[in-house]
C-alpha cells in the first residue's frame, strides 16, 4: 500500500487529531476490501445481504433521506462570488462552526481514509480527491461510484493536487456508548470552500451529502475548477447515438433531478435501427480540444439512481444493471429481495417498507421512500458505450436541456445560435420533486439544472458557458425537451420511454441538417415525427403568446435574480 505525501498527511493528522477517532484506516480499494465492510455492517444488522449476488439492502433514519440544500454552504471570500442561489458563510467564521461541530465527533469510531479518481484512468480531464469518513456505508458506494484507492494514490503521488473533504455523521460514541441502525445528526452542514477546493459535510449520512465525491466535487467544486481552467463541469447525461446508416453522434443532456435523465441515458429505442449507449447518467466533464471539438467524460464509476418508477417498462437497462453487486437505500424489503413503487403493477403482500414496518397496502402511504436509491457499477450497464473509458473523452454535438412542464414547453426544439441554446439552459425550470427539500409539484427555475450544484454565482456561470464559442470552435447544437407535457384531463400527451428515441432521431437529423423544421422566434420546431399520438401537434407547436410571455418573465427573472452580472445577451 502507497503512503500519502507529506503535505497530504499531515492535512490528515489533523484530522485525527480534531475528530480523535479509535482507530484510522486507509482504505486501499480493493474487492476484498469492501466485502469485509459490507460483512461487518450485516453482521451489525446495518445491511441486509439479498437472495441476488452481491446486493445489499440498506434503511436510513427517516430524518435523513434526501439532499439538504437549506444546509448547504458556499464559503467564498466574498459573499457576492457565491451568488444569490446559494447559501453564503464566511470561510472564517464556517471553519469556527465546523470546528466546533467535527471536535470529538469519532470518538468510539474508525476514521476511513479514502483516495479515489473522478474520471477514466487514463483522462487527463480526470481529477483526485481524498474523502475522510467515519461511515463504513460511504466506503462502499464510493468503491462503486469512484475509483477508490490505490489508482488515486498513485495520481496523487505523482503530484496530483486532491480535493480534501472531511465528513462525520455526527454522533460520537464516548464510553462505549452503543451505536444505532443509521447514525445522523439533527445539525447537518455541508460546506465548500472553493478557493481552497475543501469540503466539510457533518451530520448526514445519505447521497451527496455523503458521498463527498459526487455533487460535493464533481458539480460545486469542479465547476469553479472548470471556471477557472476553461473547462465545463455540468449536470448532465453522456450517451452516443447511432442511425440505421451506421453514423454516431454523442449528445449531453441536463435534467433536474428525477425528470428522466437516468431513462434517457438507458433508453431501449423503440424506433427500428437506431442505438442508443450510455457514456454517464448524472454528470459531464467537457473541454475544447485542439481539434475546436468539445470533448466529454463521465467522472463517475457508477450510479447512483432513483429506484420509485424503475421497471422493466421504463428502464429495461436499469433493472438488468441492478440484479447483482448493487446497493438499495429506503426501498421495501420483499422477502430476500426488494420492492419499491412502479416495479410492478400490483403491490406484493408482506412488504417490509423503507421505516422498516409491515406495509399497510391501505395506508396510501408508499413502501419505499420516494428518493429511495440504488448505487451499481458502471461497468455492468448493458448498454453502455465502448469509448465510456477512452483517454481522449467522447466528441459532444448536441446539448440538451429538459424539465418536467405540464405546459408551454413543447416535446422538442433547436436553438439558432449558442446564445439561445445558453438561454434555453439559463431558463430551465421544473416542477419540485422528491431528491430534495420542499413542496413536490411546486415550478421551480433551475438554470442548466445546475441550482442546487453550481459553486459559484450563477451570472458568472451563464457567461462562462458564453465563453466557450470562439473562432475554430465547432459548437454543438443546442435543443430543449419536454416528455411531460399534459391535456385537458391531466393525462400525458407523449408515450414517453423508448418513444423518445423519435425526439432523438430529430435531434441527430437537425444536427445532419436533413429534417424538416418550422422556424419561430424562439428555436426551430419539427413539422412532423413519424409517430401516432393524440395531441401530438399541440406539443410539437408553442403558442407564440403563451411561449413569448414565458420568455419576457424569465428574462426578468434572470434579470430580478441575477442582477448585473447576467450577461446582457441573455437579457435582450
Amino acid at each position: 500500500m502507497q503512503t500519502l505525501p507529506e503535505a497530504i498527511q499531515e492535512k490528515i493528522d489533523a484530522f485525527i487529531k480534531l475528530c480523535t477517532p479509535d482507530d484510522v484506516v486507509i482504505c486501499n480499494g480493493s474487492r476484498k476490501e469492501y466485502q469485509g465492510f459490507l460483512d461487518k455492517m450485516e453482521s451489525m444488522g446495518v445491511a441486509t445481504a439479498l437472495k441476488n449476488e452481491g446486493c445489499y439492502y440498506f434503511r436510513s433514519d427517516p430524518k435523513d433521506v434526501a439532499r439538504v440544500e437549506s444546509c448547504t454552504f458556499i464559503c467564498s471570500e466574498k459573499k457576492e462570488d457565491a451568488g444569490p442561489t446559494n447559501n453564503h458563510e464566511d470561510p472564517k467564521a464556517m471553519k469556527e462552526r465546523l470546528n466546533s461541530l467535527f471536535s470529538g465527533c469519532m470518538v468510539g469510531r474508525t476514521m476511513y481514509v479514502i483516495p479515489y479518481l473522478m474520471g477514466p484512468p487514463q483522462n487527463p480531464m480526470s481529477k483526485v480527491g481524498i474523502e475522510v469518513t467515519d461511515s463504513m456505508y460511504v466506503c462502499v458506494n464510493m468503491y462503486i461510484m469512484a475509483r477508490m484507492g490505490e489508482i488515486a494514490l498513485k495520481r496523487i503521488n505523482e503530484g496530483a493536487d486532491p480535493v480534501m473533504g472531511l465528513h462525520s455523521v455526527g454522533m460520537p460514541l464516548p464510553d462505549g456508548k452503543p451505536d444505532v441502525h443509521w447514525p445522523c445528526n439533527e445539525e447537518k452542514v455541508i460546506a465548500h470552500f472553493p478557493e481552497t477546493r475543501e469540503i466539510f459535510s457533518f451530520g448526514s449520512g445519505y447521497g451527496g451529502n455523503a458521498l463527498l465525491g459526487k455533487k460535493c466535487f464533481a458539480l460545486r467544486i469542479a465547476s469553479t475548477m472548470a471556471r477557472e481552467e476553461g473547462w465545463l463541469a455540468e449536470h448532465m447525461l453522456i450517451i452516443g447515438v447511432t442511425n440505421p446508416e451506421g453514423q454516431k453522434k454523442y449528445f449531453a443532456a441536463a435534467f433536474p433531478s428525477q425528470c428522466g435523465k437516468t431513462n434517457l441515458a438507458m433508453i431501449k429505442p423503440n424506433l427500428p435501427g437506431w442505438k442508443v449507449e450510455c457514456v454517464g447518467d448524472d454528470i459531464a466533464w467537457m473541454q475544447f480540444h485542439d481539434d475546436g471539438r468539445l470533448y466529454a467524460i463521465n467522472p463517475e464509476n457508477g450510479f447512483f439512481g432513483v429506484a420509485p418508477g424503475t421497471s422493466e417498462k421504463t428502464n429495461p437497462y436499469a433493472m438488468e444493471i441492478i440484479r447483482k453487486d448493487t446497493l438499495f437505500t429506503n426501498v421495501a424489503l420483499n422477502g430476500d429481495s426488494v420492492w419499491w413503487e412502479g416495479m410492478t403493477d400490483t403491490v406484493p403482500d408482506g412488504l417490509i417498507n423503507w421505516k422498516g414496518e409491515k406495509h399497510d397496502k391501505e395506508s396510501g402511504e408508499p413502501a419505499s421512500h420516494p428518493n429511495a436509491r440504488f448505487t451499481a457499477p458502471l461497468s455492468h450497464c448493458p448498454n453502455l458505450d465502448p469509448a465510456t473509458f477512452s483517454e481522449r473523452g467522447v466528441p459532444i454535438e448536441g446539448i440538451i436541456f429538459g424539465g418536467r412542464r405540464e405546459s408551454t414547453i413543447p416535446l422538442v426544439m433547436e436553438a439558432k445560435d449558442w446564445t439561445q441554446g445558453t438561454f434555453y439552459g439559463a431558463t430551465l425550470s421544473s416542477e419540485k420533486t422528491a431528491a430534495a427539500e420542499g413542496k413536490t409539484g411546486e415550478l421551480r427555475h433551475d438554470p442548466f439544472a445546475m441550482i442546487p450544484f453550481c459553486g459559484y454565482h450563477m451570472g458568472d456561470y451563464f457567461a462562462h458557458f458564453l465563453s466557450q464559442e470562439k473562432e475554430g470552435r465547432q459548437m454543438p447544437k443546442v435543443f430543449s425537451v419536454n416528455w411531460f407535457r399534459k391535456d385537458q384531463d391531466g393525462k400525458f400527451i407523449w408515450p414517453g420511454y423508448g418513444e423518445n428515441m423519435h425526439a432523438l432521431a430529430w435531434m441527430f437529423d437537425a444536427i445532419e441538417g436533413v429534417v424538416e423544421k418550422k422556424e419561430t422566434a424562439f428555436g426551430y420546431l419539427p413539422k412532423n415525427l413519424p409517430i401516432k399520438v393524440d395531441g401530438l401537434q399541440e406539443i410539437l407547436s408553442i403558442d407564440e403568446e403563451e411561449f413569448g410571455k414565458e420568455v419576457a418573465e424569465n428574462k426578468e427573472y434572470l434579470k430580478s435574480t441575477f442582477g448585473d452580472r447576467c450577461p446582457k445577451a441573455l437579457l435582450s
